[in-house]
């Protein structure tokens, strides 16, 4: 009784929030760790709140940046790490943060392959070496899983070896685009991210300490002139049917 009564304050505060405010247009930066689900959720908070998104998607290092150079928005969406470190350097209100869902990384191959076993850190390792080529972030753009994986590589001693054949997505690409064009055998990435690619199978997540659970978290930005409608779609973020559709996208909802 008590979570559900929690999930019904949540709702209402959210509609709360909502009603008390004019029709605005909020601008977000997301990273693309949530891409596929937010931009499932924007018409039904749109339609309901009858608030706008102008959203714009990259990795939570590349918008950091962004911001760092004094770039603004009303309501930033990054990893938990990230928007504790705007936070701190006072671009992003205190307090306002929130976090509403996280990730493990996840391997594909292409749809139809024969299936590749990484059950064991051995498997594993046996099958990263055993690839002709991998698709994974490219480290030097900062992304999460990119920058894990890079460290995976070298605690298993064969980085080297699979930088002779790294395949790395655009900035904000998908490595899983990478694996349906045939130009990598599998792909290594942040699991929501490579669900939202038509035309892989998903072969699990990287065994024990080599998997790295992402927490995403959503704050207001500094001097937002949108602060109610901000901070409704910072509840929102957190409702119950947002929780459904994160569960569709290989995303789980965080604890309120």
């Amino acid at each position: 009784m008590n979570a559900f009564f929690s999930r019904t304050l949540g709702l209402l505060t959210w509609l709360t929030l909502c009603a008390s405010v004019s029709a605005a247009d909020i601008k977000v930066f997301s990273t693309v760790g949530v891409q596929a689900a937010l931009e499932e959720l924007t018409p039904q908070f749109e339609k309901t709140s009858g608030h706008q998104l102008q959203i714009t998607w990259a990795t939570a290092a590349v918008l950091v940046k962004r911001i760092q150079a004094g770039e603004t928005a009303d309501v930033l969406v990054l990893t938990q790490q990230s928007l504790d470190a705007m936070i701190k350097e006072g671009k992003a209100q205190a307090g306002s943060n929130r976090n509403f869902s996280n990730s493990g990384m996840a391997v594909v191959v292409k749809q139809g392959a024969p299936k590749v076993d990484i059950s064991t850190p051995e498997a594993y390792k046996q099958t990263l070496l055993n690839a002709k080529a991998i698709a994974y972030s490219n480290p030097a753009f900062g992304g999460a899983s990119g920058v894990f994986f890079a460290k995976t590589l070298e605690q298993m001693g064969i980085a080297q070896a699979i930088q002779a054949k790294a395949k790395f997505p655009p900035a904000s690409g998908n490595a899983a685009q990478l694996v349906v064009n045939g130009e990598a055998d599998l792909a290594v990435q942040q699991e929501p991210e490579v669900l939202a690619v038509k035309g892989v199978d998903l072969m699990g997540p990287p065994p024990g300490a080599f998997n790295n659970i992402t927490v995403y978290a959503a704050g207001v930005g500094v001097n937002t002139p949108v602060e109610g409608p901000a901070k409704a779609l910072i509840e929102f973020l957190q409702s119950p049917q947002a929780g459904a559709v994160y569960l569709t996208r290989g995303l789980k909802p965080a604890p309120r």
